[in-house]
C-alpha cells in the first residue's frame, strides 16, 4: 500500500545543479518559465536562472510529440524527449542530481495543443519510458519522483481520472474550485489573469481586485492546491502583486528579470 504523498505540492526551486547549468545559490520557489521552449536554450536557461517549473507546448505530429507554440513552427528535431525528458533524466541520474530543493520535484508542464485524446495516448507511452524519475499517481496514493508532469491545455481529463496508474496530473481552472476534484488529479489551478482581473499593471491594483485575488488563493490553498495565472502583467509590479497575495507560481517570459526580482535583498521598510 502506497503512502499518500502530497508533499510534492510544496513546490520549491532546486538547489545548485552544477556549473554546466549555472544555477544561482538562492532558490526561487515561485518562478515558472512560461513558453520555456522559446528561449535560446530550452530548459537549460530556466535552470540557469534557478527556475523549478517550466512549460512546453506540444503537438502530436506523425506520432511524435513536437515542441512549438504554433503547428506550422514544429520541427522534427525539437521533440519533448530531446528538449526536456532526456536532459532531465540525465541530470537526475547524475550524483546529487535531484532537481528539487528540499526534496521537492521539478515541475514539467506539458501544454497540449493538438487533440487531447490521441496526444495523451502518445504522451502516456513516452512518459512510461521515464517512470524512474517521474511522480506516479495510483488509486491508493502518490509516489513522488524527481520530476512531476502537469498536463495543461487540451487535457484528456476523463481518461486520466479513470486510470489506476498514471505519470501526470492536470491543471484545473478557477471553476474547479467549485467542484473540488481530487488534489492528486488537479494539484494546481491555473487560469488567464485577463479573464479575472481588469488591472493590467499600470498604477496601483484596486483594493477590490486585491481582495478577490487573495480570496482565490486562499480557497485554492484550502483545498490543498497551488495556483498560478498566465497573462499576468509580466513586470515587477505584477510579480509583486502575485507575491503579496501568495500566488504559488509566478508566470514569466523574462527569466533574468524575475530571477533578479526574487533574489533582491529584503527591504528594511
Amino acid at each position: 500500500m502506497l503512502t499518500l504523498c502530497l508533499s510534492w505540492l510544496a513546490i520549491v526551486a532546486p538547489a545548485a545543479v552544477g556549473q554546466s547549468m549555472g544555477r544561482p545559490d538562492a532558490p526561487l520557489p515561485r518562478a515558472h518559465a512560461h513558453n520555456d521552449y522559446e528561449h535560446a536554450r530550452p530548459l537549460f536557461d530556466a535552470l540557469a536562472h534557478g527556475f523549478a517549473s517550466v512549460e512546453a507546448d506540444v503537438w502530436l505530429v506523425g506520432g511524435r510529440l513536437l515542441v512549438a507554440h504554433d503547428r506550422e513552427a514544429v520541427r522534427v528535431d525539437r521533440t519533448l524527449e530531446s528538449l526536456y525528458l532526456d536532459p532531465l533524466r540525465e541530470r537526475v541520474a547524475a550524483p546529487g542530481g535531484r532537481l528539487g530543493g528540499a526534496g521537492a520535484p521539478f515541475l514539467l508542464w506539458i501544454d497540449v495543443k493538438s487533440e487531447a485524446e490521441p496526444t495523451y495516448a502518445a504522451l502516456r507511452d513516452v512518459l512510461a519510458r521515464y517512470d524512474g524519475m517521474l511522480t506516479t499517481f495510483r488509486t491508493d496514493g502518490v509516489t513522488e519522483g524527481a520530476v512531476t508532469v502537469v498536463i495543461s491545455g487540451n487535457r484528456a481529463r476523463e481518461t486520466l481520472s479513470g486510470e489506476t496508474l498514471r505519470f501526470a496530473a492536470i491543471d484545473g481552472r478557477l471553476a474547479d474550485l467549485e467542484t473540488s476534484p481530487p488534489a492528486s488529479l488537479v494539484p494546481v489551478i491555473s487560469d488567464n489573469w485577463q479573464n479575472v482581473f481588469a488591472w493590467r499593471g499600470a498604477g496601483v491594483m484596486p483594493d477590490d481586485e486585491r481582495e478577490k485575488l487573495r480570496a482565490i488563493v486562499a480557497r485554492a490553498h484550502g483545498q490543498g492546491r497551488k495556483i498560478r495565472f498566465w497573462a499576468i502583467p509580466d513586470t515587477p509590479a505584477g510579480w509583486q502583486v502575485c507575491l503579496d497575495a501568495g500566488v504559488d507560481l509566478i508566470n514569466t517570459d523574462d527569466l533574468p528579470g524575475l530571477q533578479a526580482f526574487l533574489m533582491r535583498p529584503a527591504s528594511n521598510d
